[in-house]
């Protein structure tokens, strides 16, 4: 079985459409099944496909993820994945997405915290009886119209979910790491930056270490001004990491393990969560939302045997 793609470059997504005879625009809807396929509903058995089209030209996929044992509401929404997907690639604006499934009131929620969300058009696929743009799209304005989002408690200049910042943060035995991702790249490409790190941890533990403390600082909390990161080690020595992710109406925010979930399962090539066999959290010692118990709790159901620490910066 072949990996599965969350995230497609623009020159295969203009490939794709061109032989479909589509737009890219129009080409997100055929990508909605095949996402559904990828999705981990154990419990449901609903699954969810969402498809974006983010500024770049990339398309990204986002699927629901739910974990048997736990409570439901450690779930993650498929537009909840599809934005922590665009946000972990650094991609800084969502204009168009097509979901399977009418985004419920938490996902609609969640996705006023991107810039100018009122504006981004979804397409239903399975909704026939909407009153659509032309092309098919709705505009989220229209589905969440009396909407309480960032502009209510937040200035207007600061900046919002998938747009730049650094936290600042550091750890005492680090060099201060940065948000570690450039936008430079034009193939959308990561680039990771250690600004001549000279941490004496140089095995794993160490690796998994300074990539938490870089999602840390790409942790989006500005209520709470709580920011925390995760890395997630596979038994092959592969790395994911993920950051918390608030939301204006705090409880659609994503906790910091399940950011890093996504990235797995983008990334981890379908393996179960046993694979999972070492992890580090960042976060602040004195921190009013702290990520810890709920962390530790995520990690022991889903793979007992993964080895967690936690980390204090400041």
């Amino acid at each position: 079985m072949d990996k599965p793609t969350f995230v497609i470059q623009p020159e295969k997504a203009e490939s794709a459409a061109k032989q479909l005879g589509v737009t890219v625009l129009n080409l997100l809807s055929s990508l909605v099944k095949p996402a559904q396929s990828y999705a981990r509903p154990p419990i449901s058995k609903f699954h969810v496909g969402a498809v974006g089209l983010g500024s770049s030209g990339r398309i990204f996929l986002g699927v629901n993820v739910e974990f048997p044992n736990l409570p439901l509401h450690h779930s993650i929404h498929a537009e909840q994945f599809l934005v922590t997907n665009l946000n972990l690639n650094g991609e800084h604006k969502l204009k168009s997405l097509a979901v399977s499934a009418a985004p419920c009131g938490h996902c609609r929620q969640f996705l006023q915290e991107i810039r100018d969300a009122s504006e981004i058009r979804i397409l239903i696929t399975t909704d026939q009886n909407s009153s659509p743009d032309s092309d098919g799209f709705l505009r989220l304005g229209t589905i969440l119209p009396h909407r309480f989002g960032p502009e209510d408690l937040l200035h207007k200049d600061l900046p919002l979910l998938l747009e730049s910042h650094d936290n600042r943060l550091t750890i005492s035995d680090l060099d201060q790491i940065c948000n570690g991702i450039t936008d430079s790249d034009s193939n959308g490409d990561l680039k990771r930056i250690c600004n001549g790190i000279t941490d004496s941890d140089s095995d794993s533990n160490g690796d998994l270490k300074r990539t938490a403390l870089a999602a840390a600082n790409r942790s989006y909390s500005p209520y709470s001004l709580c920011p925390s990161g995760v890395s997630l080690m596979d038994c092959d020595g592969k790395v994911y990491r993920g950051w918390y992710m608030e939301s204006a109406a705090y409880n659609p925010s994503l906790g910091p393990v399940q950011a890093a979930i996504v990235d797995y399962v983008a990334n981890g090539g379908g393996g179960g969560y046993e694979r999972i066999v070492g992890a580090v959290l960042v976060e602040k010692k004195d921190a009013v939302v702290r990520q810890e118990h709920t962390a530790r709790l995520i990690l022991q159901t889903i793979s007992p045997k993964c080895e967690f620490h936690v980390f204090h910066c400041h």
